[in-house]
């Protein structure tokens, strides 16, 4: 929220206010020409993977694909999948991590935070709608991977029905739940991250700085992730789940695959926001 939008709060409280304060946040965050940006070159990826599976039409090297881009020139819906698994590893974490991270150390730096806590809204309120607004730009950074992922691949490659990692087959529109089941998962695990970059977000006033190291929380995540020898650590790494929203892919659904990835960021959420909310409650806010 910037201190242009702040005046129209003063001398109202309640659910008004809450509303306002929310809708303010997500003009903000999704206005901003930089993060359009950030998601216009999110969009790109799953472009660019269907037209190049399009235009080379041959096999792709075996790896830790669990088989979306072998099965791209057999059905288009899996280009989704494919931008998604793609994109997780980096490109989705960095724009989680330049959203949160600049929640309240943006603030700080233009030296608009001080005076958004001079009129009705706490410090806890404060907090609320700053994650209240990652969690929607993670959703929908998600869902724009997925869509236009969706669109392109049905575009050069068409649909029908959906085979699964188990090998049974679905309809297409089964498939389209179990996709929006995927995003739904990836989400929770990115509003994880988010909690961590809101919590950093307190601790300076250099937005940069917050996003930085957000990102490389994430990405030695993935790194203690693919040391065996740690092998004791993965299950506690932030990162570590994220991958099995491949089991949404299987016939029947492994909900106790699933559950340890949801525990794991709940965990994450409610020890980082608590987190944020101590440290920020008892900060002396001089900008």
């Amino acid at each position: 929220m910037s201190a242009v939008d702040a005046p129209m709060l003063a001398g109202e409280s309640g659910p008004p206010v809450r509303a306002r304060f929310f809708r303010s946040e997500l003009r903000l965050v999704f206005g901003r020409r930089r993060n359009q940006a950030g998601m216009a070159a999110l969009a790109a990826v799953p472009l660019i993977i269907a037209i190049a599976m399009r235009v080379t039409d041959g096999p792709t090297e075996a790896g830790r694909d669990p088989g979306f881009f072998s099965a791209i020139s057999g059905n288009g819906f899996f280009v989704a999948l494919a931008a998604l698994g793609a994109e997780l590893g980096l490109f989705l974490p960095i724009a989680v991590a330049a959203i949160s991270g600049d929640s309240v150390a943006g603030e700080a730096n233009l030296g608009t935070l001080r005076y958004l806590l001079t009129v009705p809204v706490g410090r806890t309120r404060l907090l609320t709608v700053k994650y209240g607004a990652v969690v929607v730009f993670a959703a929908t950074v998600t869902l724009l991977v997925a869509a236009v992922g969706l669109a392109a691949g049905l575009a050069l490659f068409g649909g029908g029905p959906v085979t699964l990692l188990s090998g049974s087959q679905v309809s297409l529109a089964e498939g389209l739940l179990r996709l929006l089941g995927v995003c739904a998962y990836l989400t929770i695990g990115l509003c994880a991250l988010g909690a961590v970059g809101l919590f950093v977000s307190t601790l300076t006033e250099q937005p940069m700085g917050a996003t930085i190291a957000t990102t490389m929380l994430a990405v030695t995540s993935f790194v203690l992730d693919s040391i065996p020898q740690l092998d004791w650590l993965h299950p506690y790494l932030l990162t570590h789940h994220w991958p099995a929203f491949v089991e949404l892919l299987r016939d029947p659904v492994s909900v106790d695959a699933l559950r340890p990835g949801l525990l794991s960021a709940a965990g994450y959420v409610v020890v980082f926001l608590t987190a944020a909310w101590a440290r920020f409650g008892g900060r002396d806010v001089t900008g």
